[in-house]
């Protein structure tokens, strides 16, 4: 049997890349239902379209369910769980993945670089998470998306980095929090990962490729990590085989996954 059968899953940030892929392994592992959220309808409506044609039950338009929104507006938070309590009453996984990457150094800090990443990394998640709680119940898995520069001073991301780091508190406060009602809580920190936000981006191409090598020199495989391979880790923990991992960090790193 499948290791999702039957589970509901929201992932919020799933037009593209890490949260699209997990979707599709969420569907491909036996899961009921899948609602994804993203800014941009066109490209959120696209994402499903996919999914669904991609479906291997062949269940066509059933699974995949996309609901346009933005997790730093709490109403649309709102109306994202109103749908699903309306249509399937429960939510068994919640993957708060949405979130986005940008530098600035110090000395250069302005009020909208702060504010845009602090309200979408870390204010995002709170309100997805804690507006999600009343629809699950014992057992429910919520995974967090952290990064490694988290643990890491790289230059120009102290912002970004900061970010991430109360994303990897949050897995292990809320574990505590939510112990009582057999809620876990982990959290991904993914490396470098070739998503279509590095190819989306203002960065030369250039750029972008040289550090992917540089990436590439650092890792134990020789190689930088691929959407679908973090996915598999966050379907790993979705799932009842992980009954046991509760308020901790996964690193997924050039294909390599350690807790």
């Amino acid at each position: 049997m499948p290791r999702l059968e039957g589970k509901i899953a929201v992932i919020t940030g799933a037009n593209s890349g890490i949260g699209l892929a997990t979707a599709e392994t969420f569907l491909a592992e036996g899961a009921a239902r899948v609602y994804l959220t993203g800014r941009r309808k066109t490209q959120l409506d696209e994402a499903v379209a996919t999914l669904n044609v991609l479906d291997p039950t062949g269940s066509r338009g059933a699974r995949a369910v996309g609901v346009q929104g933005d997790v730093t507006n709490p109403v649309d938070l709102d109306r994202l769980y109103e749908q699903v309590k309306a249509e399937v009453g429960r939510i068994d996984v919640v993957f708060a993945n949405a979130g986005y990457a940008a530098p600035s150094g110090l000395g250069g800090l302005t009020e909208e670089h702060i504010d845009g990443l602090l309200n979408t990394n870390v204010k995002g998640v709170i309100w997805t998470v804690q507006k999600a709680l009343p629809l699950i119940g014992d057992g429910g898995s919520i995974i967090l998306s952290s990064s490694i520069v988290g643990t890491k001073g790289f230059d120009g991301w102290s912002i970004y980095s900061a970010t991430k780091a109360a994303v990897r508190s949050f897995a292990r406060t809320w574990a505590a929090d939510l112990k009582g009602k057999n809620i876990r809580v982990n959290a991904i920190s993914p490396g470098v990962i070739q998503t279509p936000a590095w190819t989306e981006s203002d960065l030369p191409e250039g750029q972008v490729n040289g550090f992917f090598d540089f990436a590439a020199s650092i890792t134990p495989l020789g190689r930088i990590g691929r959407e679908e391979e973090v996915a598999k880790v966050v379907a790993f923990l979705a799932s009842d085989d992980s009954s046991f991992v509760n308020g901790s960090e996964v690193f997924v790193d050039g294909g390599i996954a350690q807790v």
